[in-house]
């Protein structure tokens, strides 16, 4: 009996490696509006590579999607009614410049006007607690709190694939927050620890706010956020210059988004030693 034990783990163990798919690349995606996606999709963002998927991390049933599946990336890729986001061409642009057997998945976990501390494992309930009502409507879709839900995401998608990278765009909420470079080290760290990622193989890639040439109210911020490397050495800044914007000043246009999304991708490629020069 128990050398039929053993053989059963044996044949489990086996079965569970086969099913991951070592040429599966997937990307934690986390933050505020922009991140979520604040622009209208154009009809040519519907146009996707079925090698660019998106596991959705709230059900929702009028797209025919359910928390915890894969689909074909067409946005929205956040919650049910979020538009288009750099996470969208973040990964054409990824499958566009990858070999062909590699497939390219991403898990988005963002709330409009959040600050950094609603991502705080240990500290979300008394920002929550805080929140304005209509922000806590949006965070009781991933059951009140959002970090939990993208590791919950996450852990299921590490059965699929391997995760390669975390991508976020926050920091409009926390404007004059010298700190912030450390809170988003800090959940850096906890993703690494709870989701047994190793530090030297996943970078984190940071999105400017709206940029001071196009008029960004947040524009400061980045001088902040150029200082994220200080705190987390494989982070990488990626510029938001020339990306255009809405009238309000805070939010990308469609073309900003897939301009930055981009931008992120080339970042990502060439942390892989693939040096991209067709890319804006």
């Amino acid at each position: 009996m128990k050398y039929k034990i053993i053989l059963g783990l044996i044949l489990l163990s086996s079965l569970t490696a086969f099913s991951q798919d070592k040429n599966f690349y997937i990307y934690l995606c986390f933050g505020q509006s922009n991140m979520e996606g604040a622009a209208r999709p154009e009809p040519q963002d519907s146009i996707v590579d079925d090698r660019f998927w998106v596991m959705q991390s709230v059900d929702c049933p009028d797209l025919g999607r359910i928390k915890g599946n894969w689909y074909t990336a067409v946005p929205p890729l956040c919650r049910c009614r979020s538009g288009l986001s750099p996470a969208d061409y973040f990964g054409r642009t990824m499958v566009a410049n990858l070999p062909e057997n590699v497939r390219v998945g991403v898990i988005n976990v963002s709330i409009g006007g959040c600050k950094i501390e609603l991502f705080d494992k240990d500290n979300y309930q008394s920002y929550v607690a805080t929140a304005p009502g209509w922000m806590t409507n949006m965070i009781k879709e991933y059951d009140g709190n959002p970090y939990g839900r993208l590791v919950e995401m996450a852990k299921l998608a590490q059965k699929d694939g391997i995760i390669k990278g975390i991508l976020i765009h926050q920091g409009e909420s926390n404007p004059n927050d010298s700190l912030w470079t450390r809170k988003v080290k800090g959940v850096y760290d906890n993703l690494v620890n709870d989701l047994n990622l190793k530090p030297e193989d996943l970078s984190l890639l940071a999105g400017e706010t709206v940029n001071a040439d196009q008029g960004g109210v947040c524009a400061g911020f980045n001088q902040i956020m150029a200082t994220l490397p200080l705190a987390l050495p494989n982070a990488y800044v990626i510029s938001s210059a020339g990306c255009p914007d809405k009238p309000d000043n805070l939010h990308f246009s469609a073309e900003g988004y897939r301009i930055l999304g981009k931008r992120y991708a080339k970042q990502m490629l060439s942390i892989m030693g693939l040096e991209i020069t067709d890319i804006e």
